[in-house]
């Protein structure tokens, strides 16, 4: 089983910008496919973006050109940059790992953006 524990989310206003980080235990990291998911409260999980073990990315068509994710294997890190936030990106953001068929997923980061 893969552990994942995400940082990076807090309070920002409109417009502003944060970075969320996913760091991954184990050494299959190199070879996982990672993801971002967010919830909002009474709304059902849904994709954000995703970075294949050989780099290839997808992004949901909410962030495109605002959400950038990316990759350090030597850090087993997974980050996503979100810029030009909105309200509406105001969500509990969740890490997972694919390798295989096993799917883990971290505890979540609170991300609310907020005037």
């Amino acid at each position: 089983q893969v552990q994942l524990v995400e940082s990076g989310g807090g309070l920002v206003q409109p417009g502003g910008s944060l970075r969320l980080s996913c760091v991954a235990s184990g050494s299959f990291f190199s070879i996982a496919n990672m993801g971002w998911y967010r919830q909002a409260p009474g709304k059902q999980r849904e994709f954000v973006a995703s970075i294949i073990f050989g780099g290839s990315t997808k992004y949901a068509d909410s962030v495109k050109g605002r959400f950038t994710i990316s990759r350090d294997n030597a850090k087993n890190t997974v980050y996503l940059q979100m810029n030009s936030l909105k309200p509406e990106d105001t969500a509990v953001y969740y890490c997972n790992s694919q390798i295989a068929a096993m799917s883990s997923w971290g505890q979540g980061t609170q991300v609310t953006v907020s005037s």
